[in-house]
C-alpha cells in the first residue's frame, strides 16, 4: 500500500512530525520532489532535528528511506546532515539514492543566488538553494544524473556542452568567472565515490516492495500553493507537490496509492514571497509568530521569520481539494490556547467587490481581503492531554468548523512538537 503525506497551504505545516510518526508503521520512507530547500522539523528522543533532503523515516533502524528520481540531490548537503545525525547518537539508517536522481551541481547553487540579486524587489523569495536552475536544466535536458556520475567520459562530455552557455551567463551577465569543467569532473567523481554504496535502482526496490504489500510513504515538500502548475504562480517552487506527482517521482504505480494525508495548520504561515491574503502585520502578527511551533514561526531551512495569519478557509479547501485528501491532519492547535476569540477567514473580497469561496488566480488573489468569522476560543493551554474527547469544548468546535471548511475528515490533531503530542480523532 502506497500512502502520501502532503501540504495544503503553502509549505511549513508540520508535515515532518506526522511522517516521523507514521513512519513508525511504514517499511519505506520516499522523497519524491524538491531540495534541499526546504527543511521538515523533528522532535525526539534524539533531540530536535530539521531535515532537508533525508526522509523522515531515518529515525527508525527498520524503514528504508528512498531518495527518489524527482529529487533535487545536493550531496554534500546530504552527507553533512547525515553527519549531523551520527554525531547526534542516532543510528545509522537505511538510505537509498535512485541512480536516475539527478545531482545539484555548483553553479546551479549560483545562479539561483546571482538571478534573485539580479532581480531585486522583483525577486520570487528563493531560498537560494539551486531549486529552479536545477530544474531548469533537467528539464531542458542538460542536467547530470547521479549514475552518469561512474562514467567519466559521459560526465566529461555533458558538462562540456552545458558550460558553453554557463559560462556566457557566468562571464556577461552576472560578470562572474566560469567554471572549469576539469575540475568540477573531479570534484563530481569524488561526491559519487561518497554515495556510491547507497545508489541502486529504486524503482525497482520500490515495485519489488509494493507487490510484497509493504507500506509505502510518500513524503512532499512544500504544499499545494507552491505547485508551479496549481499554486501562486510564479511565487511557487520548481517541482510539484501534489500527490498525484509523487507517484511520479517515486516511481510508484498510481493504481497503489491508496491514502492521501494531506497537513494544515490551525493557523496560516507562509515563507516566500507572493500574495497571502490572511497576513497579520504589527502587534496582532507578531504575537502570533512568537507563539507557533515549539520555537517560533522561522523557516527551518532560512531562519526566516514566516508571514503568519488567521486559518484560511478558502486556501486550505482548494488545497486540499488538489491534493485529493483522503483525510487531513490539523496541526499547532495549542498554539491558539491564547485567544479568547479566534477569527477564521470563509471567504474573500475581490478588488472588484465580490465576495468568492473558490480560491483564484494570482492575478484576482493578489487584490483580495480576508472575510472573517469569529469562533469562541478556549483560554487554556491543552498540551498534554491525552485524548482528544477530553480538549475543551471550544476547541473541538474549532476543529468541527475547520473540518467542515476543508470538506475532508480530520483524523489527527496535533497539540505540540512531539510525536507523542498527536491525537486520533
Amino acid at each position: 500500500m502506497v500512502r502520501a503525506i502532503v501540504g495544503a497551504n503553502w509549505g511549513d505545516e508540520g508535515k515532518g512530525k506526522v511522517t516521523d510518526v507514521l513512519a513508525e508503521k511504514s517499511d519505506v520512507v520516499v522523497r519524491f520532489q524538491g531540495g534541499a530547500n526546504a527543511g521538515h522539523t523533528i522532535i525526539n528522543e534524539y533531540g530536535k532535528f530539521a531535515l532537508h533532503l533525508l526522509p523522515s523515516g531515518v529515525f527508525h533502524q527498520n524503514v528504508i528511506n528512498v531518495i527518489g528520481p524527482g529529487v533535487a540531490l545536493n550531496i554534500e548537503a546530504l552527507l553533512k546532515e547525515l553527519a549531523g545525525l551520527n554525531e547526534r547518537g542516532v543510528p545509522a539508517p537505511q538510505i537509498r539514492i535512485s541512480d536516475r536522481c539527478q545531482v545539484m551541481l555548483p553553479w546551479h547553487v549560483d545562479f539561483d543566488k546571482f538571478e534573485e540579486e539580479r532581480l531585486g524587489k522583483n525577486s520570487f523569495g528563493s531560498t537560494k538553494s539551486g531549486i529552479a536552475p536545477f530544474y531548469s536544466d533537467k528539464f531542458a535536458k542538460v542536467g547530470i544524473q547521479v549514475c552518469q556520475l561512474y562514467d567519466e567520459g559521459i560526465l566529461r562530455e555533458r558538462l562540456a556542452i552545458a558550460l558553453v552557455k554557463k559560462n556566457c551567463l557566468l562571464e556577461h551577465l552576472y560578470h562572474k568567472p566560469a567554471v572549469d569543467v576539469e575540475a568540477l569532473v573531479a570534484y563530481l567523481k569524488e561526491l559519487g565515490e561518497k554515495i556510491r554504496p547507497m545508489v541502486c535502482d529504486t524503482t525497482r526496490l520500490l515495485h519489488e516492495a509494493d507487490r510484497a504489500g509493504k507500506t509505502i510513504l510518500l513524503e512532499g515538500q512544500l504544499g499545494t500553493l507552491r505547485d508551479p502548475d496549481h499554486g501562486i504562480y510564479p511565487y511557487t517552487t520548481s517541482s510539484s507537490p501534489l500527490a498525484g506527482y509523487g507517484c511520479v517521482g517515486a516511481g510508484v504505480p498510481p493504481t497503489s496509492l491508496k491514502d492521501i494525508i494531506c497537513v494544515t495548520k490551525a493557523y496560516s504561515s507562509a515563507v516566500g514571497a507572493g500574495p497571502f491574503v490572511c497576513r497579520l502585520t504589527g502587534p496582532e502578527g507578531d504575537e502570533l509568530r512568537r507563539r507557533g511551533g515549539d520555537a517560533g514561526e522561522f523557516g527551518a531551512t532560512t531562519g526566516r521569520a514566516r508571514d503568519v495569519g488567521w486559518f484560511d478557509a478558502v486556501a486550505t479547501r482548494y488545497g486540499v481539494m488538489v491534493q485529493g485528501a483522503t483525510e487531513v491532519v490539523l496541526t499547532n492547535l495549542d498554539v491558539l490556547g491564547y485567544l479568547p476569540e479566534i477569527p477564521v477567514c470563509v471567504a474573500y473580497e475581490t478588488a472588484a467587490g465580490e465576495r468568492i469561496t473558490d480560491f483564484p488566480a494570482t492575478p484576482v488573489l493578489m487584490g483580495c481581503k480576508p472575510v472573517y468569522e469569529t469562533l469562541p476560543g478556549w483560554l487554556c493551554d491543552i498540551r498534554g492531554t491525552a485524548r482528544y474527547e477530553d480538549l475543551p469544548e471550544n476547541c473541538r468546535r474549532y476543529v468541527d468548523f475547520v473540518e467542515k471548511a476543508c470538506d475532508a475528515p480530520i483524523r489527527m490533531v496535533s497539540i505540540g512538537p512531539k510525536r507523542e503530542e498527536i491525537l486520533l480523532r
